[in-house]
């Protein structure tokens, strides 16, 4: 069997394995478990070699696809230091539909996120690492009125195979999430995992679709988050830098 062979049938039997974990995961366990969507469109801009700029608008859907979860405009940007090796910033306007509690509405938050991020290949097995300090606050809120800044420190494994001759690559990526504040409510208090692909449509852009599986840590009752992923990125190149190239 050759190796590229072999990668195959690891990587096929990791998915298996992953499917196997979130069924295990279910249970016997009591916790809330819900469904839920996001719907994404992005745009791409790569000015040059080392800088990347994105904008995407992401909609989302709650309690088993009926209710508003939140809405979002989300701008970042990328800088290669050196191969495989990027940094990362990123700022996100949130309109959150709180539809819990005396006080319910859409309430406005700010979020900003710093990247830094890794990856590398083994024969067709791309592995990728993404760590993300995020912040996260209610904007037009006090800290006196009871406002703290959501902070989280997390970390990010991916896996990519790229099948020859076949343009659906899987994804696969878990994720955990350490929470940080004053309080007591600190440490790790989620993870995602999630298993997805992306479809490239010459002249038109990507569209990547995803399952992904939520759920809390450290709680009596967790809960749990079945989320379906839609996302559409259009992407371009600066064309100067691009005919300097030539």
């Amino acid at each position: 069997m050759s190796i590229i062979s072999t990668k195959k049938a690891l990587f096929l039997k990791l998915l298996v394995l992953n499917a196997i974990l979130f069924t295990s995961l279910n249970y016997g366990q009591t916790a809330d478990s819900d469904w839920a969507s996001w719907s994404t469109l992005g745009v791409e801009y790569k000015l040059n070699k080392k800088w990347s700029f994105g904008l995407e608008e992401q909609f989302r859907l709650k309690e088993n696809f009926s209710e508003v979860d939140a809405f979002f405009t989300e701008l970042n940007a990328e800088y290669t230091l050196f191969k495989d090796f990027k940094m990362g910033v990123g700022a996100r306007y949130i309109r959150e539909n709180d539809n819990k509690g005396n006080i319910q509405g859409y309430e406005n938050h700010f979020r900003f996120q710093v990247d830094a991020m890794y990856k590398h290949q083994i024969n067709n097995l791309e592995i990728g690492y993404r760590l993300r300090y995020q912040n996260k606050n209610e904007l037009g809120v006090s800290t006196d009125e009871g406002d703290e800044a959501n902070q989280n420190i997390r970390f990010k494994t991916s896996l990519e195979y790229n099948f020859k001759n076949w343009k659906f690559d899987p994804k696969f990526s878990a994720e955990i999430f350490n929470k940080f504040q004053d309080g007591d409510e600190n440490g790790f208090n989620k993870y995602r995992l999630t298993l997805g692909t992306d479809y490239k449509i010459k002249n038109f852009g990507k569209v990547g679709v995803f399952y992904r599986f939520e759920k809390e840590l450290n709680v009596d009752f967790p809960d749990i988050t079945n989320i379906l992923g839609l996302k559409y990125t259009y992407s371009f190149k600066n064309k100067k830098s691009s005919k300097r190239k030539k």
